[in-house]
């Protein structure tokens, strides 16, 4: 049996398909749903059960002989969200009962970190994880707080020799785009987001700089294709000797403005993009470079390569949005 919290969301809803599609066995999604339609998410979906943030612990007492593998995507990942009380519980004290739950048990642990725990950069984006290294980033959102604040926590456990979880991965996820994120609303990716104007051949406005460093649209980001993502998550099932923090992106930045224009053409038009001022709010936070560096989890063992911007970018349009049938 495999848990996977916050299965019905984005990255969560993608795993369980490739566990479907390798035949893993029983499997249950622990979230939300709300109203809305994020129950379209894992509709396709053979599932074991479908459990309430608030059963989780007296379902996994229950199930604890079966229980092989628990693979927490859960979390408040809205950038934009202010109730830091609200972000903790669900971010930082929920994700440390897991693992205590998860080593007490003999359970494997797989978890989302974010690479909203670097900051603005300036500590660079290496993902070691040692106390030293970790000490010094500096988190610009509540929520990268909460995500770093459970990374310290766990290297902490760690280096003291405390009991931890037969194999233990936090992965610190970069700018991801696929399907099933359509729920998120502003927090779509902008692939998501440029998609309807440029099927409308009509102009999408991107952020405008106000960093003299980087020109409109110029801003910079390691975009990931979900699918690698996953691919990444089902070698770490398969391979349950490997332990760590580990960065999971692409390793090479592109600008949003390239983001964009692969949209247009993937739907046969010219790009359209004009430029808007980046809001006041998020203005003195807004992350203007971001590129992950892969050695860790090559030295791990992964070998597979990761999608292009072009590529990720063609198959989301064509296989997803475009298709009449956008959930995978």
């Amino acid at each position: 049996m495999i848990l996977v919290t916050g299965g019905a969301g984005f990255i969560g809803s993608n795993i369980l398909a490739a566990l479907e599609e390798k035949g893993a066995g029983k499997l249950v999604v622990c979230d939300r749903l709300r109203s809305g339609t994020k129950w379209h998410n894992i509709a396709k979906r053979e599932l074991a059960d479908i459990v309430h943030p608030e059963q989780i612990f007296q379902f996994l007492e229950a199930n604890a002989k079966h229980m092989e593998v628990v693979i927490h995507m859960g979390a408040i990942s809205a950038t934009t969200e202010t109730d830091a009380d609200k972000i903790l519980a669900n971010n930082f004290s929920l994700s440390l009962a897991l693992w205590k739950w998860c080593a007490v048990h003999n359970v494997r642990f797989i978890y989302a970190s974010s690479a909203a725990t670097y900051g603005d950069g300036a500590q660079g984006f290496d993902d070691d994880g040692s106390m030293e290294h970790l000490a010094h980033l500096r988190p610009l959102n509540a929520y990268g707080w909460s995500k770093h604040l459970f990374d310290r926590r766990v290297a902490r456990k760690v280096l003291a020799g405390s009991r931890k979880p037969p194999q233990w991965a936090g992965l610190k996820f970069f700018n991801v785009y696929g399907p099933n994120e359509y729920h998120k609303g502003n927090q779509q990716s902008v692939v998501a987001q440029v998609y309807p104007h440029a099927e409308k051949n009509a102009a999408y406005q991107l952020f405008r700089s106000h960093n003299p460093k980087y020109p409109d649209g110029g801003q910079l980001r390691d975009f990931i294709w979900v699918g690698d993502v996953v691919d990444v998550i089902m070698w770490l099932v398969e391979n349950p000797k490997v332990s760590g923090l580990f960065n999971v992106g692409t390793g090479k930045a592109r600008s949003f403005l390239d983001l964009a224009n692969a949209v247009y053409r993937a739907v046969g038009r010219e790009p359209q993009i004009k430029f808007r001022d980046t809001p006041i709010e998020i203005r003195d936070k807004y992350q203007y470079f971001t590129q992950a560096k892969m050695e860790r989890l090559a030295r791990a063992g992964y070998t597979k390569p990761f999608t292009s911007l072009e590529d990720g970018v063609e198959q989301y349009v064509k296989r997803f949005l475009a298709s009449g049938d956008a959930y995978r």
